[in-house]
């Protein structure tokens, strides 16, 4: 989950594709105004980053800042195009697709239907989806809901077996890209492989541990995950450009170009444009879209304790140690500390065509939200940096920097 790891993705939807962060805040960290200094302005330092990113080969970059506290200022910023072909400028209307950050929403989901004392953490899945979990070594019956969220489970991820990444990620993923996977292919798949390790014993990524727990939602309450997210999540924060496409393979307008380069994770490959693809090899682990501004108001109002009781706040954000970078694994969230002290909680995600970021400072509220139309995009460490950790100077982008632009208000508006 280290930010240095943006550019080191296994697989499209690895949590650490822009600068993953995340974990163990006190329970209403948020909760209220929050009056801490913000400190120097981060635009220019961020307009920075994104330039050199398109300079290096990247079309397009979004990234917006927004101050902690309810009069929270927001800077807004974009390089590079929406459109390759036309030209046209990338907008924070734009919708895109965020990959793994879709996580950190199914999580809040499972959190809170424990709260409602329809599951428990320490459930195994075998209790609920009896059967599914087994071959090769892996055991539904000693694996938890609470290691699929944090993933100390062992199961293998699916995403990783050769053939499945070859066909519908790598080599052929052109020619596959519009299959329509299901959960219970999706875990068989996985169950091809023996376990990473023992539940309980270690830790690493895995997908197939999200879209169990997509499945485990199902279960529980009757309904798709889809249904579940929208009920709880985003009708009630008003998150009206964030939606989960199901087996809807184009993106809602507004929105820009993806561009991916095929084999993926190859420097070399050839870049294509992939606006259009069958999300439903993420599903529950990394399928749903959404904008900068949606973004940050629910990553605030999940740290602000807006969507989950105590207990499950405090267990959302009881981390273990993960395999990257020193940061730290929550439940659906990674926790990593920068250079200048600040402590800061999010998720990242990965797909083709895209890599998106949402990250929040518990010192003061300060929010970060970053895509990138094309999924080789790299410098999560700068701009995480520039946003949390400015050396000094305006808001604005400054010279050379028209793009970037501060706004005032409650909220801006949603910034997006």
């Amino acid at each position: 989950m280290s930010v240095q790891a943006l550019g080191s993705v296994r697989a499209p939807y690895h949590l650490y594709s822009v600068p993953a962060l995340a974990a163990a805040v006190a329970v209403g960290l948020l909760a209220g105004p929050a009056r801490a200094d913000p400190g120097p302005r981060p635009g220019a330092g961020v307009q920075q980053v994104m330039e050199d990113q398109v300079r290096a080969g990247v079309p397009g970059m979004l990234a917006s800042v927004r101050d902690g506290g309810g009069e929270g200022r927001v800077w807004r910023g974009s390089a590079g195009v929406a459109d390759v072909r036309t030209g046209e400028r990338r907008t924070h209307q734009d919708r895109f697709r965020i990959g793994s950050v879709t996580k950190t929403f199914v999580a809040t989901v499972v959190l809170q239907l424990e709260a409602e004392g329809r599951l428990d953490l320490d459930d195994s899945v075998e209790s609920l989806l009896p059967g599914l979990v087994t071959g090769n070594g892996h055991d539904g019956s000693q694996v938890t809901i609470r290691q699929l969220l944090n993933h100390t489970s062992g199961i293998s991820d699916y995403a990783s077996n050769r053939e499945f990444f070859d066909r519908y990620i790598g080599r052929d993923f052109l020619r596959n890209r519009f299959h329509r996977h299901t959960p219970e292919s999706l875990v068989r798949w996985a169950m091809r492989s023996a376990p990473d390790f023992a539940p309980g014993t270690g830790w690493n990524y895995s997908n197939t541990e999200y879209i169990l727990a997509g499945m485990i939602i199902e279960k529980v309450t009757g309904t798709s995950y889809e249904h579940q997210v929208e009920r709880r999540i985003l009708r009630p924060l008003g998150l009206r450009a964030t939606s989960l496409p199901r087996h809807a393979t184009a993106l809602p307008e507004p929105s820009g170009r993806h561009y991916t380069k095929v084999p993926f994770g190859d420097p070399a490959g050839r870049v294509h444009e992939v606006d259009r693809l069958n999300a439903s090899s993420g599903w529950a682990a990394g399928d749903m879209i959404s904008t900068t501004g949606d973004l940050h108001r629910f990553i605030r109002a999940l740290m602000s304790g807006r969507l989950l009781p105590p207990a499950q706040q405090k267990a959302l954000t009881t981390t273990v140690a993960s395999a990257e970078g020193g940061a730290r694994y929550g439940l659906g969230l990674g926790r990593q500390e920068l250079s200048c002290g600040a402590v800061v909680w999010g998720h990242a995600g990965g797909i083709h065509g895209s890599r998106s970021g949402m990250y929040l400072d518990e010192r003061n509220g300060r929010s970060f939200v970053v895509n990138a139309n094309a999924e080789w995009a790299t410098g999560s460490r700068e701009a995480a940096e520039a946003a949390f950790c400015p050396a000094g100077g305006p808001t604005g982008g400054g010279p050379g920097s028209p793009t970037g632009s501060p706004s005032e208000g409650p909220s801006a508006g949603p910034p997006g």
